[in-house]
């Protein structure tokens, strides 16, 4: 114990519960601290280390969360590996168990919208094959077709199956627990669960009608941020889109920076804003993920993800030493959909029909007083002045929507609901806007976050 209390001694650079777990996870990935090993009662470390109980017990809730040490019962408290304790935030944002007249809850696209697969799962070949366990991880051919329109040159591009799985390896290989992360404020539930999990630390960027605030950008790089997490277009849950100004001034505030960018782009194939991407600076460093759940559907479960192989080729021999590859089959059916014309002619038609959705929502709510940002995607973040009395108000005249407390990173930021509006028709969007109205009754101000 002695022993462990003075790893932990050497490691320790502030008397807070963050800087005893940050000792704890440096110790670890230092090798002072091994995986099985039994930690000391938190009595003997607060005392070792003149610490309150108080305050270790918290840095050990910290650990605890992170999936970094567990208790065993009688036997003790041991450092582990670590899991994480789930999607918390997204079974939050996904809690209604209720039927709705009008569910606007879910945040998937209309299933009615998504292209037939009937004709292109009929041109895959009859047999699969493979020639090795250790072939590349993305079929020829469809690496060529993801780079003729990529933003940018990658230098590797990978697939993985869906942006949360690209967003998990990115995480668990490029991270480490105590690393300072920047994300959107507000943001997509699951990034900041495998955040969480992660056991980073959270720096929020606030956000306007051209995408992250540059000062807001510049601070959390300042501040000396590993990573900074965005969303160029369709933000979820805001619908902002990166203007082409706002990315150049991104770009000159990255120059120099030890700092990597992720980028995730849910809209490719269905969204009517141009694509801003940071990976347009051949200087950069960018890992561009571009998810295909709103537009093809969600249980293809796929995605591709490009940049720089210094960032890229330690996720692709991470990713060898378990599931190795994304199905071969699922890579020729999305060659195969993205190569159709039959397939564009339908995406390009759900576009339509997503933007007119949103846009009769957004000017349904200002008629009712309410007023909305964000210029894409199938998602509004809306104003209330009270969560739970929205979605009681909601429920009661059988809408369902969101609750926005799961998207916060700013816990003190006025409250909101998040509405599916891609999978409300048009003709429906009065008589919704007026029970949102009456559920928001909304401030003054039009502030994004």
């Amino acid at each position: 114990m002695t022993e462990v209390i003075a790893v932990l001694a050497r490691e320790l650079s502030e008397p807070t519960a963050r800087g005893l777990a940050d000792a704890v996870s440096r110790s670890v990935r230092s090798g002072g601290l091994s995986s099985g090993q039994r930690m000391p009662p938190i009595r003997t470390v607060a005392r070792e280390l003149a610490l309150s109980p108080t305050t270790v017990s918290s840095a050990w809730r910290m650990l605890a969360r992170a999936g970094l040490i567990h208790t065993d019962g009688q036997r003790g408290t041991f450092i582990t590996e670590a899991t994480g304790q789930g999607p918390v935030r997204y079974r939050r944002a996904l809690q209604y168990s209720v039927s709705l007249d009008v569910d606007l809850s879910s945040g998937l696209p209309d299933a009615e919208l998504l292209p037939d697969l009937g004709p292109s799962l009929q041109r895959l070949p009859g047999r699969a094959s493979l020639e090795s366990y250790l072939a590349e991880p993305v079929l020829p051919e469809l690496l060529e077709t993801l780079r003729s329109d990529w933003p940018g040159q990658a230098e590797v591009i990978t697939m993985a199956d869906g942006a949360t799985d690209a967003l998990d390896l990115i995480i668990a290989t490029l991270l480490q627990f105590g690393d300072l992360v920047a994300v959107e404020h507000p943001s997509y539930p699951p990034l900041l669960d495998l955040l969480e999990a992660a056991g980073v630390r959270i720096h929020p960027i606030d956000l306007d009608e051209e995408g992250a605030v540059v000062s807001s950008f510049s601070e959390a790089v300042a501040a000396g941020a590993r990573a900074v997490f965005l969303q160029p277009r369709g933000q979820n849950p805001t619908g902002v889109c990166m203007s082409s100004q706002r990315r150049q001034q991104l770009s000159a505030a990255m120059e120099n920076q030890d700092v990597f960018v992720v980028e995730l782009d849910a809209g490719a194939g269905i969204s009517k804003v141009p694509l801003e991407s940071l990976a347009r600076d051949p200087e950069a460093q960018v890992i561009h993920i571009r998810a295909y759940s709103e537009s093809l559907g969600p249980d293809l479960r796929i995605a591709a993800l490009g940049g720089p192989s210094s960032l890229l080729d330690p996720l692709i021999r991470r990713r060898h030493l378990g599931q190795g590859w994304t199905s071969r089959l699922l890579q020729r059916l999305l060659l195969n959909l993205l190569t159709n014309e039959q397939t564009a002619a339908q995406l390009e038609k759900a576009g339509r029909v997503y933007a007119g959705r949103r846009h009769a929502l957004v000017s349904a709510l200002s008629a009712e007083g309410v007023q909305v940002g964000g210029r894409d995607g199938l998602t509004l973040w809306v104003q209330v002045e009270n969560e739970a009395a929205a979605l009681i108000v909601l429920s009661s005249q059988g809408v369902g929507v969101t609750p926005g407390s799961p998207y916060m990173v700013r816990q003190d930021a006025p409250a909101h609901v998040c509405v599916t509006a891609g999978l409300l028709p048009e003709e429906d969007a009065p008589r919704v806007a007026s029970v949102l109205a009456r559920a928001a009754r909304p401030r003054l101000g039009t502030s994004i976050s």
